[in-house]
């Protein structure tokens, strides 16, 4: 469990995780010293695991991502876990409830990618049913 000062900082890092401790403790309104403690525990807790690259919009507008839902054989399904992640074209997979058992975010340079990519998945071994969606925009990204 994270206290209020963590999910604080958790949330100043997720807007920009580069910010250095200077500017995270103006912010908060506490010592460097105490956001670097904050962020070595955090950290050691595993509760920040790493840190990622956020791609500018003007890239992004280049790319076609879209979810794709999937029904899968459910004694397949570790063997569509492994084959789904070694596509690199692959950015999440969530395990699901209802209609279908996960939905795989993917992203592609062209709709002709992403086609592709679309049939690959659909003939993986295990793979019983998909429904895709292009996502148009993204409104809200945290």
């Amino acid at each position: 469990m994270t206290s209020p000062a963590d999910q604080a900082l958790i949330s100043l890092l997720r807007e920009d995780a580069r910010a250095s401790t200077a500017e995270l403790a103006r912010k908060l309104g506490v010592s460097r010293t105490t956001v670097q403690s904050r962020i070595d525990r955090l950290e050691a807790r595993g509760v920040i695991a790493g840190y990622g690259v956020r791609l500018s919009p003007d890239y992004e507008q280049g790319l076609v991502r879209a979810h794709v839902l999937l029904t899968v054989t459910p004694k397949l399904a570790d063997t569509v876990v492994r084959s789904l992640k070694a596509l690199p074209a692959v950015r999440t997979l969530h395990s699901v409830s209802g209609s279908f058992d996960m939905i795989v975010v993917v992203e592609s340079l062209s709709i002709a990618d992403l086609d592709g990519l679309l049939d690959r998945i659909g003939a993986m071994e295990g793979v019983e049913r998909t429904l895709s969606s292009i996502i148009l925009s993204t409104r809200i990204d945290r």
